[in-house]
C-alpha cells in the first residue's frame, strides 16, 4: 500500500473509533478527536493489567505520557517499579525521564502526572535505561491480531525502534496497551515495519492475548522523513555515527 494510501486508511480508523466513543461517551476528553482518548475505565483497566503475571514480574516499565495511561503509571510507581517516560517529541538528546520510586520528592500519584514528571525527574540518554520487563502504549485503536494506531505523530514507535535497537527490549519484553472496549476493533489496521503491535490488550472488562503481534527489532531509516530525523536529537545522532 502507498503510503499515502496507508496514511488514509489509518486514520479512516481513528475517525471510526473516536466517532464511537464520541457517540458512547466513554471519554473524560471534551473531544476526543486528534488524541489518545483518556477513556472512562482506566483506572479499572490498570487494576486488571496489575493481576497479571507479566506485570507482577516487572520491576522497569517504559510508560506513554497520555492521561489514559496515568493509573498504570502510578501504580508501578507505588508498586516499586522503576518508570521511564518519554521527553515529548523525543525533543531533547535525554529523551526519557526517569522515575525511581525510591527517589521520588512528591507521592506516586503526582509523580505518574506527565507535567509533574518534567519539573521532578531526572532525563537519562536511550543507553543510560535498564533493560524493560514491560512496555505500555496508548492507542486510538488496536485489533485481536495485536495491531494498533495511535494518534498518528508515530513518537511510541520511535522509541520502541531505538530502545530496540539498544538492546533494551528483549524476547521477554512484554508490550502492552489498555483501552476502552470500544476501542477494539474488528476492521483491519494497516501497518508498517515501524509500527509496533501488542502483546496484550487490556481493557476494565478483560484481557486479549494476541498472539501475532509485530515487532519492529531497531529503526527502518527509510521509513523516516529527513525532517523527522533532524528533529529528533537522539535519531540524528545515530543516523551520523
Amino acid at each position: 500500500m502507498a503510503a499515502n494510501s496507508l496514511d488514509d486508511a489509518k486514520q479512516a480508523v481513528r475517525e471510526q473509533i473516536w466517532s464511537i466513543l464520541t457517540a458512547a461517551d466513554a471519554a473524560h476528553d471534551a473531544s476526543v478527536h486528534g488524541r489518545i482518548p483518556n477513556f472512562k475505565g482506566s483506572e479499572e483497566a490498570a487494576a486488571r493489567l496489575a493481576t497479571l503475571p507479566a506485570w507482577q514480574r516487572a520491576s522497569v516499565v517504559k510508560a506513554v505520557p497520555d492521561k489514559a495511561q496515568l493509573p498504570v503509571r502510578a501504580r508501578a510507581l507505588e508498586e516499586g517499579k522503576t518508570v521511564y517516560m518519554a521527553v515529548p517529541k523525543l525533543a531533547t538528546l535525554k529523551p526519557f525521564y526517569l522515575l525511581d520510586p525510591a527517589a521520588l520528592p512528591v507521592p506516586p500519584a503526582a509523580a505518574a502526572n506527565s507535567r509533574v514528571a518534567a519539573t521532578i525527574a531526572p532525563t537519562v540518554e536511550v543507553d543510560a535505561l535498564r533493560p524493560l520487563d514491560l512496555i505500555i502504549l496508548g492507542s486510538v485503536a488496536v485489533n485481536r491480531d495485536g495491531a494498533r494506531i495511535g494518534k498518528g505523530a508515530g513518537y511510541s514507535d520511535i522509541e520502541f525502534a531505538l530502545l530496540s535497537e539498544a538492546g533494551l527490549v528483549t524476547a521477554e519484553t512484554v508490550v502492552v496497551t489498555t483501552v476502552h472496549a470500544l476501542q477494539v476493533t474488528g476492521t483491519p489496521i494497516p501497518t508498517t515495519e515501524h509500527d509496533v503491535g501488542v502483546d496484550l490488550i487490556v481493557t476494565p472488562e478483560e484481557v486479549i492475548t494476541c498472539a501475532t503481534a509485530h515487532r519492529p527489532t531497531g529503526i527502518h531509516w527509510a521509513d523516516l522523513p529527513a525532517e523527522k530525523i533532524a528533529a529528533i536529537p537522539s535519531l540524528a545522532a545515530r543516523s551520523v555515527a
